[in-house]
């Protein structure tokens, strides 16, 4: 069989782009072709995948994601056997992988006339059309926390829902030659025994919190942060938060690096990962630090800080949000004899939890789905 993906835009290091990838190439191990509809492609291009690229039109972001699905729909007219998984909310999806929150719930927290808006209008219909209960769409959720919320929005029948284990890539995993790969690490960034190191990694820096990140560097003890270096890991503008580290005195303290394919490596070497979002439908660098063994510090409201407190791997800053909070904690966490014990829990949690196997359950359901469409199609 063929199975369409279709994703706005891919680029090698972000997570929703991660994760397309290993479906995808899970589904093409199994036998299927994949064609994939997207506006741009950064990085290598699988072998065997045909990409087709869409042209979009409109001046604004809803109006180039109806375009898109426009031209997709129309692309597919003539192939009505094929299966459509959307990693972007579209109309006409059979399958769509859920790795955002629900749309509808966070507008909620706007004034009134946003909801007058063209944006929401259509951002509106894009989710109605996958959730609603006159919709086929099956929906595979990676956050328990959204299911409820999708649900009280919706009424989506339970049978189009479908809750994913985690899938993180056992590359991330903490090797045996895990304190020499840290030792190498920090020697090639001056970064000796007694000083501390913070990692944040993630695109999309204000809503992954980065400003608090950096207040609550700034409220170290002058002694501790003197000592303390920052490690930022992502693709977005830089400049905002370079002029929030100055006004708080802490620019020697940040580093920014762009996407990188060596982050477990980062991960062995840091002392503490931070990730106090507003806003995170998962967070799965939670886990990827969980099962290279390095402590968290992170918000409630990703759907994957709970395993964080499973663990005992950490700490998490409950809701709502205090700034004050996360500034203790870190300061606890940087300065605490846990520190161990953070991480011998979080390696023996992860290597007792399905933590790992979302791209072939995603797969399972994909196939199943398109199996089912096309034996309606074909029956008389």
């Amino acid at each position: 069989m063929t199975l369409a993906f279709a994703l706005y835009k891919y680029f090698p290091f972000g997570g929703l782009q991660r994760d397309f990838l290993r479906i995808a190439l899970e589904c093409q191990k199994r036998g299927h072709k994949i064609l994939v509809f997207t506006t741009s492609w950064q990085g290598d291009k699988p072998d065997g995948f045909d990409i087709q690229f869409v042209e979009v039109t409109g001046s604004s972001n809803h109006a180039r994601m109806l375009s898109f699905q426009e031209q997709i729909s129309q692309a597919l007219k003539s192939q009505p056997d094929i299966t459509l998984v959307g990693f972007n909310k579209l109309p006409g999806l059979d399958v769509y992988y859920a790795a955002d929150t629900c749309y509808l719930d966070k507008a909620q927290s706007k004034g009134w006339w946003y909801r007058l808006t063209s944006r929401f209008r259509y951002y509106k219909a894009f989710e109605e059309a996958v959730f609603s209960t006159q919709s086929h769409t099956v929906s595979l959720l990676i956050s328990a926390l959204q299911k409820p919320v999708f649900q009280q929005y919706y009424q989506t029948p339970e049978e189009r829902i479908h809750l994913l284990p985690p899938g993180i890539s056992k590359d991330r995993c903490r090797p045996d030659n895990a304190e020499a790969i840290r030792t190498d690490f920090r020697r090639e960034f001056g970064i000796n025994d007694a000083d501390k190191l913070i990692l944040m990694v993630g695109s999309g820096f204000r809503t992954k919190g980065l400003d608090r990140a950096i207040k609550a560097v700034a409220s170290l003890p002058e002694s501790l942060k003197e000592n303390t270096r920052f490690f930022v890991i992502g693709q977005d503008k830089q400049r905002p938060f370079e002029t929030l580290a100055k006004q708080l005195g802490i620019q020697d303290n940040l580093h920014f690096f762009a996407g990188r394919d060596d982050v477990p490596r980062f991960l062995l070497g840091a002392d503490l990962l931070i990730h106090p979002a507003y806003n995170e439908n998962t967070g799965t660098v939670l886990l990827e630090a969980l099962v290279a063994g390095l402590p968290v510090l992170t918000t409630d409201v990703c759907g994957y800080a709970h395993y964080i407190s499973d663990a005992k791997a950490g700490a998490v800053v409950p809701s709502p949000f205090s700034q004050e909070t996360l500034n203790q904690y870190t300061c606890d966490m940087l300065l605490s004899e846990q520190w161990k014990d953070w991480q011998n829990n979080a390696i023996t949690f992860s290597q007792s939890e399905d933590l790992y196997s979302m791209p072939e359950r995603a797969a399972d359901i994909i196939i199943e789905q398109a199996t089912l469409k096309s034996d309606h199609i074909s029956s008389p």
